[in-house]
């Protein structure tokens, strides 16, 4: 059970009760169990995964890979009575007529998710065909009324197949419609997933076939991100053959648009804006890209990461990290993700699909894939004999790809990036830098408990306070400076890990907490100010970073004014009146170089931070109105940037002030 223990300075000083404990991040939201691919927001089970699969009533099974064929008939209709996660039972329509569609008697259950299930939907006359809107038999999606995603009216997967109906790829959608307590979609029937297909192959497929797999895939996904689009569940499951025996069994189609999102705005045409929000998750915990976890704005190279994910999958028959169990599952799924290099990921693959996963985990949040040139690494991987091809490239074909075209003919002079996303922890302070006008400051470092005292006087000797804490290696770092605007001081050296009962009194005194350092021993140095503009305080320590009650304080006109580590404990700490309309984190496992940059684009500033060997948080403020001292820097040291500081405070004009340090023990990326 983490440990959890907060407390609250209210402005009236009448209540001093403590804050209740709360969820915490990094737990994600999962689906049900099953082969332990759980789903964040539209949540399945999956090993009942809702698909548009079923071998046709039209016949044989592909040619060259053994697909497997569903020999049992489910019930019918008429007995099956649909049971919602909510509790509420409505019966099956028998028949389904929707305006001027043809009528279909419900037949064959082909599976069911969190948001629906889908039938087999057979014409009670006349038909033509295995596909097409006069199909003898079609794919019929129920999602029922008071389900997860029509609470308040059609589902949302509505919408992005009216939009994206007919793109390269996709099942056309013939007929959707309500009948009775149910929202029906109308779809061509497809054949077995890639899931299936690897499951009944040995649960491993041939080296040929995957390349052929991420050709078409990546085909059918760059048509799909030319609409503004991206899939964001990318998975073998999500991936279907057409139906055995027909024209289409060789064909690859792309399934399950209720986590689409738009990645450009429809009338400008610009990226969306980029933003991290934790607590939130989509897509399924095996695949997800590390940017998903992290709960980033979905864009186009997260789409590709889980499809090198897939790839990989299919190819080997595992990933590392499988078997995760537990409500952070999610959390320790991607923190392995982050800790397995390409090279380790990648044994035994063929060379092209290393290559693959370097460059989109390298890719930035709005940038452009290169379709191209990922198409192209699996060429020589495809036998030239289009007739015995597992599966069909037609996309790649139609987009103007030619078989044989190096890396170095699409791109002249172009390398792959080199930097990979494996992270090595190592010691580092990284220092925060505020452009401001010259004042007097001063800092300390390697300072032991018993000079702390003797530096914090001499420095209010000469009129200045302590506005910056840190702590390394059990050795205490401080900052000192003139321009605090506190008229008090108190600070507490304790062995635990934030005094509860010393900051409840010096609350009751009208101090306020300004800065907080742990060390690795788990003491704890707390600093309490007057002067201050806070008129209320709240704060927690927990094992994981607690977004969710960040998320809930920022609700109620808190923001977040210190924070720091001991160990695994996060210690955060919120204020009232702190002078910040709009604050956002930023949270990984590495430095998040490329987040903090968009937020300083933004008009975002630095003004808390701090990390644990498995992460660093980073809390970016937007203040009232834009001072003139906004230009804003970071520097990473592997020592306290003591010779970094004194040049800069040498600077003739506008000088650049240390605005607080931390020191923490952070995973740094590789190159």
């Amino acid at each position: 059970m983490p440990d959890l223990r907060g407390g609250t300075r209210r402005s009236k000083r009448i209540n001093d009760n403590l804050e209740s404990p709360a969820g915490l991040a990094p737990t994600t939201r999962r689906g049900g169990a099953g082969r332990g691919r759980g789903r964040g927001r539209r949540a399945m089970n999956q090993d009942d995964n809702a698909k548009l699969v079923g071998p046709s009533a039209c016949g044989r099974g592909c040619t060259g890979v053994n697909l497997p064929v569903r020999q049992g008939v489910e019930k019918s209709a008429e007995r099956l009575v649909a049971v919602e996660e909510e509790g509420s039972t409505s019966p099956l329509p028998e028949r389904v007529q929707l305006g001027n569609s043809p009528v279909y008697k419900l037949d064959r259950k082909l599976g069911k998710g969190g948001f629906g299930q889908v039938y087999v939907g057979r014409r009670i006359s006349g038909g033509i065909g295995c596909t097409g809107p006069d199909a003898f038999e079609v794919a019929l999606k129920l999602e029922h009324r008071n389900g997860k995603g029509c609470s308040s009216g059609p589902p949302y997967e509505w919408q992005v197949y009216s939009t994206l109906n007919g793109c390269y790829g996709l099942p056309l959608v013939h007929h959707k419609g309500q009948l009775g307590d149910y929202y029906i979609l109308v779809m061509d029937m497809l054949g077995p997933s890639l899931w299936d297909v690897w499951n009944s192959n040995n649960q491993m497929l041939t080296e040929e076939m995957v390349a052929c797999i991420a050709v078409e895939a990546i085909s059918i996904l760059e048509q799909l991100h030319l609409r503004g689009f991206v899939h964001g569940d990318v998975k073998p499951e999500n991936f279907l053959l057409g139906q055995p025996g027909t024209s289409n069994e060789k064909k690859l189609y792309l399934i399950d648009l209720g986590l689409a999102s738009k990645w450009k705005e429809t009338a400008s045409g610009r990226h969306v804006d980029y933003d991290q929000k934790p607590d939130v998750f989509r897509g399924t915990v095996r695949y997800a890209s590390v940017h998903a976890h992290l709960g980033r704005t979905g864009s186009r190279r997260d789409d590709l990461e889980s499809l090198a994910y897939t790839l990989i999958f299919l190819l080997r028959g595992k990933l590392p990290w499988q078997g995760y169990m537990g409500e952070n599952k999610g959390f320790l799924v991607c923190k392995k993700k982050m800790a397995t290099s390409p090279e380790m990921l990648c044994y035994l693959c063929p060379p092209p699909f290393q290559q693959f996963l370097e460059i989109v985990t390298n890719m930035k949040f709005d940038e452009e894939p290169n379709y191209a040139k990922l198409i192209s690494l699996f060429h020589n991987s495809i036998d030239f004999n289009s007739s015995i091809r597992p599966i069909q490239i037609d996309g790649a074909i139609k987009v103007g790809q030619k078989r044989g075209r190096s890396l170095d003919e699409l791109e002249d002079g172009e390398q792959v990036k080199k930097k990979v996303r494996l992270g090595v922890p190592a010691s580092q302070w990284i220092s925060i830098y505020n452009s401001r006008t010259s004042m007097k400051q001063r800092y300390h470092y390697n300072v032991m408990d018993a000079r702390l005292y003797q530096h914090v006087e001499k420095g209010r000797e000469d009129g200045l306070y302590i506005s910056s804490v840190a702590s390394s290696l059990n050795l205490w770092a401080i900052v000192m400076d003139a321009g605090t605007g506190f008229t008090s001081q108190v600070f507490d050296l304790s062995p635990g890990f934030l005094h509860k009962e010393w900051i409840m009194e010096q609350w009751d005194k009208n101090f306020y907490i300004t800065s907080v350092a742990g060390a690795c021993n788990g003491s704890a140095l707390v600093v309490m100010s007057k002067g201050t503009p806070y008129t209320q305080q709240s704060y927690k320590v927990s094992d994981v970073f607690p977004f969710k009650w960040i998320n809930k304080k920022w609700k109620e006109g808190f923001s977040v004014t210190s924070m720091t580590t001991a160990g695994s404990k996060w210690g955060i700490v919120m204020s009232r009146n702190a002078g910040y309309p709009s604050q956002v984190v930023e949270l990984d496992f590495l430095y998040p170089s490329e987040g903090i940059h968009r937020r300083w684009e933004k008009g975002y500033r630095i003004t808390a931070a701090a990390a644990t060997e498995d992460q660093a948080a980073f809390i970016l403020s937007a203040p009232k109105r834009k001072s003139q001292d906004s230009m804003q820097e970071t520097l990473r040291t592997s020592a306290f940037p003591s010779t970094h500081v004194k040049p800069l405070w040498r600077m003739p004009k506008a000088s650049e002030m240390l605005l607080f340090c931390v020191a923490v023990t952070i995973s740094i990326a590789k190159a």
